[in-house]
């Protein structure tokens, strides 16, 4: 099954993603669980499929698609977790590389991704997203899928250029982040580590390979997060990008204004963006 999290006629809402359309699940349960992170809280799965053959409410269309998450308590990230990316990076730390991202450096799916205007190397990098159902903390690898409510397109834009030492500056310029266009839940996906992924910028793929190639396993990386922070309901580990990046082609490959960024990884779908050069902004006046 796949849920969308999107906002209709100026009302957040979540509901059943299919071929056909969405079934909007907020007009009919959102006065139990007002948001899809409430919603994953629940049983979710059983009830969604109560309504999995009602009629399709709205077309995609008619929405305006918010991140999967777009208020999680977590954004935590993976850096270095395949193996053709350590050797572009001359990575060899066998520990999981971490960093975080805030909620507002995502966007949704079709909607404008925000290159910074200080940047001059807005790279892109498509990765697979762990959205987590149930939550705890020392989470032992060998049950940590069964805390896992589905899986998501990820394309975690970085401003390579404030990219130094830290990951931090490079990753949470607003809107740099898509997310989407949905959650594929587990039930659909019982192996993450069985899919291809693929990135393409203005129809070109300058990515491909599969999750098989991660270094560093979901439920391994659920286990070491869970051991030093506690994990809840919604929040998201991006689990890494292949190798291909632009920074370390010849020459490099950047992303501008205009550019379309797609991320498509099997049995989710294709999370697809355009980019924009983000608004001007006014300084702050001294007080």
């Amino acid at each position: 099954m796949k849920l969308a999290n999107y906002i209709h006629a100026g009302r957040k809402s979540y509901g059943i993603y299919t071929d056909a359309g969405i079934i909007d699940l907020e007009s009919r349960i959102g006065n139990i669980y007002p948001t899809l992170k409430d919603f994953l809280a629940a049983s979710f799965i059983s009830i969604a499929q109560q309504y999995s053959r009602a009629p399709v409410d709205l077309s995609e269309n008619d929405v305006q698609f918010l991140p999967v998450i777009d208020e999680p308590g977590k954004i935590l990230c993976v850096g270095m977790n395949y193996a053709d990316k350590r050797k572009e990076f001359d990575q060899h730390n066998p520990a999981p590389t971490l960093f975080v991202r805030f909620p507002d450096s995502q966007t949704g799916h079709n909607t404008p991704v925000l290159k910074p205007r200080l940047s001059s190397e807005f790279d892109y990098e498509g990765e697979l997203a762990v959205i987590i159902g149930k939550g705890g903390e020392h989470i032992r690898a060998d049950v940590a899928l069964s805390h896992v409510a589905g899986y998501s397109c990820y394309m975690d834009g970085s401003a390579r250029d404030w990219q130094h030492s830290w990951f931090t500056a490079g990753k949470n310029w607003r809107k740099t982040g898509a997310f989407g266009p949905c959650i594929t839940t587990t039930d659909e996906i019982p192996d993450p580590h069985q899919l291809a992924i693929r990135t393409w910028l203005n129809g070109k793929m300058v990515q491909e390979d599969t999750t098989a190639s991660m270094i560093h396993r979901v439920a391994n990386l659920i286990e070491y997060i869970s051991t030093f922070t506690s994990l809840s309901t919604g929040d998201v580990i991006i689990t890494g990008s292949p190798g291909g990046v632009g920074k370390k082609r010849n020459p490099p490959l950047f992303m501008y204004a205009g550019d379309r960024i797609e991320v498509e990884i099997e049995r989710i779908g294709r999370l697809s963006n355009i980019i924009m050069d983000a608004p001007q902004y006014e300084m702050a006046e001294s007080l």
